[in-house]
């Protein structure tokens, strides 16, 4: 392509000519009436004419993408030089994606993408992409540093790209509430590109801190910071007491919430036992998780679009990137743990519209949620190292092939040799990954401050739930916004906008839903790859003889409804006592349901057995007596592992086996009733959370002579 980054000095360039062809191209995108703001023009601008490197924090709804879509008309028609190459944008969601696609072909923009979700359609793309037929390339960052991609496309991407823009660029900081190390990759394509091609890069969500540091990796950039008010939304925070009422109040007033919307939850078991609650109240919603499907995710977020269903129920995986104008309200049913977060989440609503709702009902366990995803930041200095002590410089190793010599849960392992890789230590390539040899410090320091940020963060979101001032404000403030004033609209600035009322039938029904005891737990089929590596000759499918069944559990500890009383009897930090009578309730409750109900045991039990405790041993045993008393079955005794971690660590499968594979003795005594049984035993535990130790002291039972291992437990992590 023709190096358009060469623009001769003596080209003179009629600026108003070039604002009246970008008012033409926005007229297409946003409609008839609708003008560039003084901002969007200045980095419109700088862009297409002064080929400059441009950073917009702007609030969301504020117009964002029209600036680049605008600017790629501009670049593409060689409205200020020879007509450039396509343009690249690094988005982090699907769901931008999609939206971004749409809205490029209202301008007449060609936008294709290259994700996970198309593997089917990146030969056809990359050779439209040669062919210059495409006008714009969307990519999720994570593509920067697929091997494929980053040796084969991203080299020639790089030398024709028109404009690069980075969207969600606070991912960029790790001072940003949402770092993600794959955004880190962008200074080896920034690195990459020609001359004077122009980048964009947007935020809506970057307080002073966030926007310098993201200013400092973009090079000599102009900055373009509005104000972050949004004032179409209404503010309001709602302390209830427990998750029934939050349940009972969303019940209520569901109907009265404006159009279509948002339920943001903190987790999985949130999103999912919210979503089903009101299902069971007649209201057409769906959920939207990361373990959704994405056919399932797609579908939801379109008939979302349409006004199909009331509200999504979702966690943070329906967050950056969603577009949807009309979008009427936000609640969250808990507390995020940053307040830049949390304004990033409501902004989603209220963009084109004269007024949308947003209510916070914050909850007891917020603080204890957030502390587990502060568990899973980077890894200490002695994991890291025996990571990079296991890496090999000519022989690429697998994440799944490490699994077994570290102990770090694959997304965590994932996120740790990312951020290597960005830091220079390792190399993705096919097949695995390489260590570099280069030199690496552990930086102690920046992890000990974005900690004690983050912690900031959290008490400051405390604060803004419990606080008397404005609180758009408070949050305009918290982004460093400097025209932060009263919004005289919110809770505190005009008074209640909602009563914390809930009817007696809806809290009846919110009671007896939380109330149901019972998830199931599902049993292990396959050993974890990669055991021979550590002397442990398992692999492929567990066998028949090795097998134990499906079981049971009171519940999740993340479960809106009896997560609190699980975390404090049975969490991990919890204190050891005998098993409460509101407990040894619901798990009669559960072995009666597990006894007629559509998957019933195949065989009702013979015997319990007790899994040997060191973090709780009085909450084990009164639990097994408790059960063998009320069952009229004998307690044969434990299972003890003779070895191994004292606790189902957060750590991964392969480490678990590694840990305890032939770490369980059955008592002569146990084995010799176990020989004279009909029927499975009752294996009984307090918490399970990888599964290994059920799956192993279910082996361990099984192989010492019993038909059947029917685990039960009070809690499953997660």
């Amino acid at each position: 392509m023709t190096d358009t980054t060469q623009t001769p000095p003596e080209r003179a360039v009629d600026r108003a000519a070039v604002r009246e062809r970008a008012e033409e191209v926005l007229r297409k995108l946003a409609g008839e009436r609708a003008v560039l703001r003084e901002d969007q023009w200045r980095a419109i601008e700088a862009l297409t004419v002064d080929r400059r490197r441009v950073l917009c924090v702007q609030r969301t709804g504020w117009g964002k993408s029209a600036v680049y879509f605008v600017a790629t008309a501009l670049l593409r028609r060689g409205v200020t030089a020879e007509p450039a190459g396509p343009t690249v944008i690094v988005s982090p969601l699907l769901a931008l994606m999609r939206n971004q696609v749409d809205a490029a072909a209202r301008a007449g923009i060609r936008a294709r993408t290259i994700n996970s979700a198309n593997l089917d359609e990146w030969s056809e793309i990359e050779a439209e992409i040669r062919d210059g037929t495409v006008d714009v390339l969307l990519i999720s960052p994570e593509r920067l540093n697929n091997p494929d991609f980053r040796d084969n496309v991203l080299p020639g991407l790089a030398a024709s790209t028109g404009l690069l823009v980075v969207d969600e660029a606070h991912c960029v900081s790790d001072w940003g509430h949402d770092f993600r190390p794959d955004y880190r990759r962008l200074r080896t394509f920034l690195a990459g590109l020609p001359g004077r091609v122009p980048v964009l890069a947007t935020t809506a969500t970057a307080n002073s801190r966030v926007t310098a540091d993201v200013a400092d990796q973009l090079g000599d950039a102009l900055v373009l910071r509005g104000t972050l008010d949004r004032d179409s939304l209404r503010l309001a925070v709602l302390d209830l007491p427990d998750p029934a009422h939050r349940l009972a109040w969303l019940a209520d007033h569901l109907d009265l919430l404006p159009g279509s919307g948002i339920i943001y939850t903190l987790t999985v078991a949130g999103a999912t036992e919210t979503a089903d609650f009101l299902r069971s109240r007649g209201f057409p919603v769906a959920s939207y998780t990361g373990q959704v499907e994405d056919a399932d995710r797609r579908a939801a977020e379109q008939d979302l679009l349409d006004n199909k269903i009331k509200a999504l129920v979702a966690t943070s995986a329906l967050g950056m990137g969603f577009d949807k104008p009309d979008l009427g309200f936000v609640v969250h049913l808990g507390a995020p743990p940053s307040p830049i977060a949390y304004y990033q989440q409501v902004g989603r609503a209220g963009r084109a519209v004269e007024h949308a709702e947003v209510v916070l009902l914050p909850g007891r366990e917020d603080m204890a949620i957030w502390r587990y995803f502060a568990s899973l930041a980077f890894p200490p200095e002695e994991q890291v190292r025996s990571v990079l002590a296991y890496l090999d410089a000519d022989r690429p190793m697998s994440t799944q092939a490490l699994e077994p010599l570290v102990d770090l849960r694959r997304t965590r392992l994932e996120m740790m040799l990312k951020v290597l890789d960005v830091d220079g230590a390792v190399r993705r390539t096919r097949g695995g990954w390489l260590s570099t040899g280069e030199p690496w410090t552990y930086d102690t320091e920046r992890l000990r401050r974005v900690a004690e940020a983050r912690s900031t963060e959290q008490q400051t979101m405390i604060e803004y739930a419990r606080g008397s001032s404005c609180r758009m404000e408070f949050l305009r403030r918290c982004l460093d916004d400097p025209d932060a004033a009263p919004c005289g609209r919110c809770d505190n600035c005009a008074g209640p906008l909602y009563d914390a009322d809930a009817s007696s039938a809806s809290l009846a029904a919110a009671d007896a839903f939380l109330g149901r005891p019972g998830v199931q737990i599902a049993p292990k089929k396959m050993w974890p790859t990669g055991l021979a590596a550590v002397g442990v000759s398992v692999k492929g499918k567990i066998g028949p003889a090795d097998q134990i069944e499906p079981g049971r559990a009171v519940g999740r500890l993340s479960d809106l409804g009896w997560g609190g009383r699980l975390r404090a009897a049975a969490g991990p930090e919890s204190p050891d006592a005998p098993i409460s009578d509101e407990l040894a309730a619901a798990v009669v409750e559960i072995l009666k349901t597990w006894a007629h109900g559509e998957d019933a045991w195949s065989q009702r039990p013979a015997a319990v057995v007790e899994v040997g405790s060191r973090r709780h041993p009085q909450l084990v045993r009164s639990l097994a007596e408790h059960i063998a008393r009320v069952g009229r079955l004998p307690l044969l005794g434990a299972v003890t592992a003779a070895h191994g971690p004292d606790s189902e660590a957060r750590g991964n499968s392969a480490q678990r086996v590694r840990a305890l594979h032939d770490a369980f003795t059955v008592e002569p005594e146990v084995a010799a009733a176990l020989s004279g049984l009909t029927g499975p035993v009752l294996l009984v535990d307090d918490l399970v959370d990888s599964g290994w130790t059920m799956a192993l002291a279910g082996r361990a039972l099984r192989r010492a002579g019993a038909e059947g291992v029917l685990p039960l437990a009070l809690a499953v992590a997660g």
